[in-house]
């Protein structure tokens, strides 16, 4: 729904009743036939750590590592380069 300022300000009480209770409406506020601002509910924010959470979650479904581990930080040339082309 799209609306004046001035619209919007005579009936905001009930703009704001109305985004209360559809949480999914806008309302879309003009000043000359261009849109300005936007009326919308707020969205629930997250709980704490629960992006971590999840990626940890998903971390645990991966496949483990098969084969001897590769310390890739104490050779990173040979790992780009390979062994033939290592500068010191």
């Amino acid at each position: 729904m799209k609306l004046s300022i001035s619209e919007a300000r005579r009936r905001l009480p009930a703009l704001v009743r109305r985004v209360q209770r559809n949480a999914g409406a806008s309302v879309q506020i003009t000043v000359h036939d261009e849109v300005v601002a936007e009326l919308r509910a707020v969205q629930p924010e997250p709980e704490p750590g629960a992006a971590a959470t999840k990626l940890l979650q998903l971390m645990a479904r991966l496949p483990k590592p098969r084969g001897r581990k590769t310390d890739v930080s104490s050779h990173v040339k040979e790992h780009l380069y390979g062994r033939r082309r290592v500068t010191r």
